[in-house]
């Protein structure tokens, strides 16, 4: 497999770190949620899990049949159950994904995602101001959070936040509202000030088996190729866009929670992202999945009235390589044969647990080989 290199003295710095220690993720019935909740909870966890139920049938959550972990139903903006939750849990890191997910959604339901994303996550962090045992707080949000002008470079953490539309927008207002919530009241110079540290970490787009959502490439292609038609419907074949796989973000989300207890330099935000050269347009990918696959063909319709989508949207991951040791893994072409062959052995009825270690197990191997 290709794979990339990286720093050596990162090499310890694994999920293995939170063994024994609890965490508390939310959004753990989500597809990054689920991945996340599933490798924390095999390195020895003690996990508990805080979202609504799955909207998805198939579910990444449910398929995975996950017993070791502690799973809550219960709504961000629910202060009653937020305040039980901490009370009950007392969670020493809390990995922070529960969100309204979906551009096209957001044009639908502008203020369900607003208030989930950024009213959901100050609920959140002031909640936690009563965990006495909070050590690291990391607040996943998303490369769209970044003011997108189409440049040619990639973003970086000091660039403006901003978002065209309401879901943009939204991740955009929450690195604000993050960013104000730990100044007041996660650092030393606050009133009151919890020990605790709080980062924001910013992915691009992410691919892996177990997607299952709507108006999202990947899942759109699967079942495009699987359909008695075998139809792969693309909207915008030439965007371009960060590919990645998603045990990369959330091997950066854990590397950054675990530099979070030990040093304050690190509560800002960060960027996860692929090297340059994978990023690619939508087109490779679906001819990249329907290759491992074995079946589909493209076809390429764009409405004349469809909500804006941007076209470019690269993220510069200086800052994560040169202080907290982190780069990819895994090169284009592994990311798409991972994800393909993920949902191939799903078809084939191969266990979604067993598919989901294989490939955690795959790419801690690679990331420790790393030198």
């Amino acid at each position: 497999m290709g794979h990339r290199r990286r720093a050596v003295e990162n090499l310890g710095m694994t999920a293995a770190a939170f063994s024994g220690r609890r965490v508390l993720v939310t959004g753990h019935t989500g597809f990054k949620g689920a991945w996340l909740a599933a490798w924390l909870a095999e390195a020895g966890a003690e996990v508990t899990g805080y979202a609504l139920p799955p909207e998805t049938n198939p579910s990444l959550w449910v398929l995975l049949g996950q017993g070791k972990i502690r799973s809550i139903a219960g709504d961000l903006n629910d202060r009653a159950a937020l305040d039980r939750l901490i009370a009950e849990t007392d969670p020493e890191f809390v990995f922070h994904l529960a969100a309204q997910s979906l551009v096209r959604r957001s044009y639908r339901t502008p203020v369900e995602t607003f208030a989930t994303n950024v009213l959901g996550t100050v609920q959140l962090l002031d909640a936690l101001r009563a965990g006495s045992g909070l050590r690291a707080v990391v607040v996943a949000t998303s490369d769209k959070a970044y003011e997108n002008v189409e440049q040619v470079w990639g973003y970086r953490e000091t660039d403006p936040m901003g978002g065209h539309d309401p879901y943009s927008a939204s991740k955009g207002a929450t690195e604000i509202a993050t960013a104000a919530m730990r100044r007041s009241f996660y650092t030393q110079g606050a009133a009151d000030p919890h020990p605790a540290r709080i980062a924001s970490a910013r992915a691009g787009n992410v691919i892996g088996g177990g997607d299952w959502a709507e108006d999202r490439l990947v899942p759109d292609i699967v079942r495009g190729c699987l359909s008695d038609e075998g139809r792969v419907v693309l909207r915008h074949p030439g965007a371009i866009r960060p590919w990645q796989h998603v045990l990369e973000p959330l091997r950066g989300y854990m590397m950054l929670a675990q530099m979070l207890e030990q040093d304050d330099a690190f509560a800002k935000g960060w960027n996860f992202g692929p090297e340059r050269d994978d990023e690619r347009p939508v087109l490779d990918v679906a001819k990249a999945i329907i290759k491992a696959l074995g079946q589909g063909r493209i076809e390429v319709d764009t409405p004349a009235n469809t909500p804006h989508e941007a076209k470019m949207l690269r993220l510069d991951v200086s800052q994560a390589r040169a202080t907290l040791g982190w780069r990819p893994v895994l090169n284009f072409e592994d990311t798409v044969r991972l994800t393909a062959d993920w949902y191939a052995g799903w078809a084939r009825g191969t266990s979604p647990a067993e598919l989901c270690r294989a490939q955690i197990a795959e790419f801690e191997t690679l990331s420790k080989r790393q030198v």
